[in-house]
């Protein structure tokens, strides 16, 4: 379970300009960042802020009102135009998406949640999808469970599942929205503990999380949004220990302090 591309400088990703409303509610006010290979990005910051908005607009499930992504691939979306099923596709292929609630399939075994994108989306075969499944299933401990329904599995091996279905389209780029969110606190480690372990394979990734001393220790650059807004941005050290911004310092206290 290799990743796509080596570490290195080279952007996976160049967002400029993102801007996105839901109404009356400007939910994204011009996002800026690079992701580049190899890189881990934790983006953190209150509910409400724009991350979430963030992620889906990678992965076509949010259209951007105004603003551009470039991908290392060679994809160029400039989201102010027409944005045709056809890169919304290419959007999702280029990166995929494990989210916190996990989203597999309820009538569908674990097999077949994570073949479903390969076969369907990227229009391989189901013997070469299900080769690749079963070897990541293997990989995460639930090679057992390849027949199962996500009913019959604990939160923690739903949310494996779903690190595995991503992984599956062998993407440039996983987005992870609160991904222990969902889950007790007794299972929260082992799921960190598989990104944690991609991220030392070099896969490139962006985590939203309020983790925060799990972004300190597998994140290269944590990104601080507020408001729609990137606050301030740099090494997990600098942001989580010495933030250069009030804003930023009060949502830490305010995390890492819950009953002041």
């Amino acid at each position: 379970m290799s990743p796509t591309r080596e570490a290195g400088t080279e952007p996976v990703l160049t967002l400029t300009g993102l801007e996105k409303s839901f109404g009356d509610n400007h939910v994204l006010r011009g996002i800026d960042f690079t992701v580049r290979a190899g890189e881990v990005i934790a983006l953190i910051g209150p509910s409400g802020s724009g991350k979430t908005t963030v992620l889906r607009s990678l992965n076509g499930l949010e259209i951007p009102d105004a603003g551009t992504a470039v991908f290392g691939t060679g994809l160029e979306i400039d989201f102010a135009l027409e944005t045709s099923k056809k890169n919304v596709f290419a959007l999702r292929d280029s990166s995929a998406m494990v989210f916190q609630h996990f989203n597999l399939f309820p009538h569908k075994t674990v097999l077949e949640n994570v073949i479903e994108g390969p076969v369907q989306v990227q229009k391989r075969s189901v013997a070469d999808a299900t080769a690749d499944a079963l070897r990541l299933l293997d990989r995460v401990g639930l090679l057992e469970k390849r027949d199962a329904y996500p009913f019959e599995l604990s939160g923690g091996q739903q949310q494996r599942v779903g690190i595995v279905r991503a992984l599956a389209i062998k993407p440039a780029l996983l987005l992870f929205d609160e991904p222990t969110s969902a889950l007790d606190p007794e299972l929260v480690g082992e799921v960190l503990g598989l990104i944690r372990e991609l991220a030392n394979e070099g896969w490139t990734m962006v985590i939203v999380t309020h983790e925060l001393a799990f972004a300190r220790q597998v994140a290269s650059e944590v990104v601080f949004m507020d408001g729609g807004v990137v606050v301030e941005r740099g090494a997990p050290r600098d942001i989580l220990v010495n933030p250069r911004e009030e804003r930023t310092k009060q949502f830490l206290h305010r995390i890492l302090n819950p009953l002041d």
